[in-house]
């Protein structure tokens, strides 16, 4: 078998798989990109990738705690 097996030198992508856009926040709840991130990466620059991929562990895609329930609903 060949040795010289292709390899890619680019950053690999965050994507786990786990694709649901938050409502709210408009990230996606499994790699914290946006939506444009997502269809614009393989067209990035490994530039823009590292900083975005440096900046997405800050990123909340849903917010913390519930969003209301029965206690939300009394208050209007």
């Amino acid at each position: 078998m060949n040795e010289n097996v292709w390899q890619r030198d680019e950053l690999d992508s965050p994507c786990i798989q786990i694709c649901v856009v938050h409502p709210e926040t408009r990230l996606c709840t499994g790699c914290n990109r946006s939506i444009d991130e997502i269809s614009a990466w393989s067209k990035m620059t490994p530039e823009v990738r590292r900083l975005i991929m440096a900046e997405l562990p800050k990123r909340e895609a849903a917010p913390k705690g519930r969003r209301g329930g029965r206690a939300a609903r009394l208050k209007r």
